[in-house]
């Protein structure tokens, strides 16, 4: 602990953020308001919740004991923005109302009542862009418990659980009751202030006509892309193969997960091979990669462990500058080893910008999405000199498939901690279902107990391990909610979390706890690794 503020604990979360008690929503609004207005060094994002503010951090920038300092100094003050009194207009037509109505004793049409006559308040924005958890609830309507979750719940939902209720801003899965819907946006990504609600905006639901079903018609496929000049056209898309930069920073106060890429370490190799901006954007490729015709000259390097790499039929392996020309096939097929490999172009690949980044995000459904064939992929101007090819036991250069258990470091906190819930020293296995939101490991024996009580939703990070009710670990990638109310055992430290990218279904993973200055020494020793990883100038190799 660092100490606190204003009566708040400081404590660390990971190796990269650190956690502030704030006691109440309100108080935590304030405060996480007043330290994005402070614009401290090195902090990359604050989250305000329910009863703490997140401040995460650039470790290369500021470290715990810097930035608690900082974070010490600043005095939250009343908002400088005014309250706004907002009107969501609501078709009471919901799956759920009958069944809400029978368990809160008021009947469906007294639900309705109720909720139009109440005062709601936005307490916290967050777990998607644009949703605002309202308090304010009728007495009778706060027990109403979370139900089974739906797969995929409309977007414009009207919805209550657990004492609160909320419009689900876009299709999205969901466990909280349906009442009925409304038509108003509460998130658009290409005008500010963006979310339609903040923290304080009083809200008044008022009737609206139902109109047709509230379900929503599944979207058709989309367009294949179409650009002036292209470099690359997809001939088949993969198994899941997106655009991924750097991601996000600086917008999870609105809901909006960071995403990038899930492995850092092979995005930074296959720029740096092709004289990149270390984040400029690439093809994440998850599984079996694209085929792509090339429609002219250019220089192409493929990273991941095992990755297969082919052109025209002809193997060139990963981990090297490859010359490409018109009318030439490009293929990766499927690895071996690690789940994801990233394919750069010389100059970055190029497309639109959302929020500052063309990264695709499945949780929040922004970005470009994953490609579909006939899409037209351009490419920008060529910045720095090329290398030739990466030097034998670079990062995330894997091992023999299968020969391993992939062991992940981890510190402890700001919880009680892995000790308590048996995350140490035991296999964990990857289950199929993991995707870019969170790595889902099985055991062979059940974890400890989490508590029975849930704790307040409160900021998490990437490489977070997440305890739920079953016992078996969850632990966050890029696309994750920006709150979370599942216990946290650890957190993957920043070396580490390109492992975690290139987690397989089936892989062995050992957690391994370690000191916050053994994650720091960690930390520097892979960005030795990385400078010197890239050897020779492309053409001519050196040595």
């Amino acid at each position: 602990m660092f100490g606190s503020v204003k009566g708040g604990e400081v404590r660390r979360v990971g190796d990269a953020a650190l956690a502030i008690s704030a006691w109440t929503p309100s108080r935590a609004a304030a405060l996480a308001e007043a330290l994005r207005r402070e614009r401290i060094g090195g902090v990359t994002d604050v989250v305000g919740a329910f009863e703490s503010v997140l401040v995460q951090f650039d470790p290369d920038r500021t470290d715990h004991f810097a930035l608690a300092e900082s974070v010490r100094s600043v005095r939250a003050r009343r908002s400088a923005r005014r309250s706004r009194k907002v009107e969501i207009p609501v078709a009471f037509d919901g799956p759920d109302i009958d069944e809400v109505g029978e368990r809160s004793g008021l009947g469906a049409d007294g639900v309705r009542r109720a909720l139009l006559g109440a005062r709601l308040r936005v307490e916290v924005l967050g777990f998607a862009p644009g949703f605002a958890y309202l308090s304010g609830l009728p007495r009778r309507l706060r027990s109403v418990p979370r139900r089974a979750p739906r797969s995929a719940v409309p977007k414009g939902s009207f919805a209550i659980a657990a004492g609160h209720a909320a419009v689900y801003p876009r299709a999205s899965p969901g466990g909280w009751n349906l009442l009925g819907r409304t038509h108003l946006e509460l998130f658009d990504p290409s005008a500010p202030p963006y979310a339609l609600l903040a923290p304080g905006d009083e809200v008044r639901v008022v009737e609206a006509t139902p109109g047709p079903g509230a379900a929503e018609a599944p979207a058709p496929g989309r367009s294949p892309w179409r650009v002036a000049h292209p470099a690359f056209v997809v001939l088949r898309p993969g198994t899941m193969t997106t655009l991924q930069d750097a991601g996000r920073p600086g917008v999870a106060h609105l809901g909006v997960p960071r995403a990038g890429a899930a492995d850092p370490v092979a995005l930074e190799l296959a720029n740096a091979l092709l004289g990149n901006e270390r984040d400029a954007p690439a093809l994440e490729i998850t599984l079996a990669g694209p085929t792509l015709l090339c429609r002219r000259a250019g220089h192409v390097a493929v990273v991941g462990p095992g990755a297969q790499v082919s052109v025209d039929g002809a193997p060139v392996g990963e981990g090297r500058v490859v010359p490409v020309g018109p009318g030439q096939r490009l293929a990766i097929g499927p690895s071996g080893q690690g789940a994801r490999a990233y394919l750069a172009a010389r100059g970055g690949f190029v497309a639109e910008r959302v929020l500052g980044s063309c990264s695709s995000d499945r949780l929040a459904g922004l970005g470009p999405g994953a490609l579909v064939e006939g899409d037209e992929l351009a490419v920008g101007e060529a910045v720095g000199p090329m290398g030739d090819h990466l030097v034998p036991g670079s990062p995330g250069s894997g091992g023999p498939p299968g020969e391993r258990a992939l062991r992940v470091l981890v510190v402890e906190g700001p919880g009680p901690g892995g000790w308590q819930y048996g995350l140490f020293g035991r296999p964990f296995i990857v289950a199929s279902e993991s995707d870019r939101i969170g790595l889902r490991l099985r055991s062979g024996g059940p974890l400890l107990e989490p508590p029975a009580r849930e704790r307040p939703s409160a900021g998490v990070v990437t490489g977070a391990v997440q305890v739920p009710p079953d016992g078996d670990p969850v632990v966050l990638l890029p696309d994750h909610a920006t709150l979370g109310g599942y216990p946290l055992a650890a957190c993957v430290i920043g070396a580490d979390l390109g492992e975690l990218g290139r987690c397989r279904p089936g892989e062995t993973v050992v957690f391994e706890p370690v000191t916050p200055e053994e994650a720091a020494a960690a930390r520097r020793a892979l960005r030795r690794a990385l400078d010197g990883a890239v050897a020779g100038r492309h053409p001519t190799v050196a040595g």
